[in-house]
């Protein structure tokens, strides 16, 4: 495993900033692995990923915020430092759909996904054994139009109990209240079967039968308090004939939801993506 860290910025653009960071790090004995950089000139904005491998650096991740202090003061920086050796806890949230569960945890077993993946809570129990394959606890959580707080204050429990940092919806097809969302900014994941921002809400590839499109595509974003609104991280597209009924559809939208939603879980707990202006930058 990598011993590295990645230091996440957002500032306003102006001159210095990649030359103040580089002689910080230089000076620290840092050798810089990666480095990437934009800039929005539309919102005046710098934003940077940059990792640096922790061996033979004197620069300690404890100490790291009171050294970085006067540059991040002097350039009104935001700014985030992640640990590879700190693993991300994942908590996967499933319906009836397994598709991009199953996905994620092969990925997951194969070593593609650096993180930790505590528990499973889905509101129906299609997915059950396919947790208990990966050895995986599943937490069966049921949910209805009298229940939804208290199934809510379950789940929150869950994730407290086993401290998650980011939740993923591999399909799970309930709406979050504004108190879940509020409560993971930026930390919920979910995957939307449609290019958005068409066909936003149920039943898309219904409607994009009915309306005849000759694409389709997939997309996973962070979850707001706006259905379907919150900022992209990936999508993905495939062509479609005349000649295609629903159930077609349907079948080439799962592979590209299984794709999409993964792309977007893996970027994430390698810490690429910075969110702005309800958009992201997913550095390379």
């Amino acid at each position: 495993m990598k011993n590295t860290a990645t230091l996440l910025i957002t500032c306003p653009d102006q001159k210095g900033l990649v030359a103040a960071i580089a002689d910080f790090l230089y000076r620290h004995d840092a050798n810089i692995l990666h480095a990437d950089q934009h800039q929005d000139a539309e919102n005046n904005l710098f934003l940077m990923r940059v990792e640096w491998d922790l061996e033979g650096s004197t620069l300690s991740l404890d100490g790291f915020a009171e050294e970085f202090a006067p540059i991040a003061s002097r350039f009104d920086m935001n700014w985030q430092l992640k640990s590879t050796q700190k693993r991300p806890r994942v908590a996967i949230m499933v319906s009836q759909y397994d598709h991009c569960l199953a996905d994620l945890l092969h990925r997951h077993q194969s070593g593609e996904l650096n993180c930790e993946i505590p528990l499973i809570i889905s509101n129906h129990r299609h997915t059950e054994k396919l947790a208990e394959f990966y050895g995986i606890p599943f937490h069966y959580i049921e949910v209805n139009k009298d229940n939804k707080p208290e199934a809510e204050a379950q789940q929150f429990a869950l994730f407290d109990r086993h401290e998650i940092d980011l939740i993923v919806l591999a399909r799970y097809m309930q709406i979050l209240s504004p108190d879940f969302v509020k409560r993971y900014p930026q930390r919920i994941i979910n995957i939307h079967h449609s290019f958005l921002p068409a066909f936003i809400g149920a039943r898309p590839y219904h409607r994009a039968f009915e309306r005849g499109v000759k694409l389709i595509g997939a997309t996973s974003h962070y979850v707001t308090e706006v259905l379907d609104e919150g900022p992209i991280i990936e999508q993905d597209i495939t062509r479609i004939s005349h000649r295609e009924q629903v159930d077609d559809l349907i079948q080439k939208g799962r592979d590209l939801e299984r794709v999409v939603l993964s792309r977007a879980v893996r970027w994430h707990i390698e810490n690429r993506i910075l969110v702005y202006a309800n958009k992201t930058v997913v550095f390379d």
